[in-house]
């Protein structure tokens, strides 16, 4: 894959600010806004949506995926302060969840969730991924407003979001792990990250993100514990698991995403005066 690339003149991993102008070569790649092909390098493209909110009463997440032309949906909510965990997957289309620019909509018979984004640029990366590429954008600290309502009983949102967009060609099996959430630091300074294992992952020019009071760096590579009880000096507290195992013939997928707690310290030796999000296993045949 990189020879073909370097025959193209391309010059992959690309790490920036998503709206800067990107290096001239990367024109002959199709891109975020612009629409992604359905295949590429006979891969199908596997794209999603996928919103993180974290905080000490509630954590939730919401999202919308395609994988060539099966689509699902799922929300989850960990209700901390009831020790209840709430959660939902549709399958071939998106359900009653509705994740636009900025907004988040959940209409369900248990649970209705409104909320308003106050999205940025994000940092984008593309990637090489088997004989293809892959684009993701991160966005961190996104503050998230609105109300949920949980069996009637409505409560006020206003807590600090991570969110994950990505359009990737990526190859027929692919593994990976992932963490992201938002804190603040014993010196006060607020915390949000994104680190990564297994996907768009090179030493350099990755997506693994660390933003301190909203500046974002590179964070270096990430080694997870294969129980998800830490990530480098990171450690992690699981309270709530979502699991998941599908086989849709094209699709085999074994998935875990535990919400919990974190302590320790971040890359950089950003030491933590609290944590919130969740660490994520996936390993998937599509």
């Amino acid at each position: 894959m990189e020879t073909g690339y370097r025959r193209a003149g391309l010059v992959l991993p690309y790490r920036g600010r998503f709206g800067d102008p990107r290096p001239p070569e990367l024109a002959a790649l199709a891109l975020p806004p612009a629409p992604m092909p359905s295949h590429h390098a006979g891969r199908p493209l596997k794209s999603w949506r996928y919103v993180g909110v974290y905080g000490p009463e509630l954590m939730l997440c919401i999202a919308a995926v395609r994988v060539g032309r099966t689509r699902q949906s799922f929300w989850a909510v960990w209700d901390r302060a009831h020790h209840a965990l709430l959660e939902r997957t549709a399958i071939g289309g998106r359900g009653r969840v509705e994740l636009g620019p900025a907004t988040v909509r959940v209409l369900d018979r248990s649970l209705q969730l409104h909320l308003t984004l106050g999205e940025g640029d994000g940092i984008e990366t593309i990637c090489p991924a088997g004989a293809s590429y892959a684009w993701t954008r991160k966005q961190a600290p996104v503050r998230a407003t609105g109300t949920i309502v949980i069996d009637g009983q409505p409560r006020q949102i206003d807590a600090q979001a991570v969110i994950d967009d990505t359009s990737a060609y990526y190859p027929r099996h692919t593994r990976w792990r992932w963490c992201a959430g938002v804190g603040r630091s014993i010196d006060g300074h607020h915390l949000a990250w994104n680190l990564v294992a297994g996907v768009n992952d090179p030493p350099q020019n990755s997506e693994r993100t660390i933003w301190v009071d909203g500046a974002p760096s590179e964070a270096p590579p990430s080694t997870f514990a294969e129980d998800l009880s830490s990530v480098d000096g990171l450690c992690f507290s699981a309270e709530a698991v979502r699991e998941r195992r599908e086989n849709l013939i094209l699709v085999r997928s074994s998935y875990r995403q535990p919400f919990g707690t974190f302590s320790g310290e971040l890359p950089g030796r950003i030491a933590l005066a609290e944590g919130y999000g969740v660490m994520e296993a996936h390993d998937v045949h599509w």
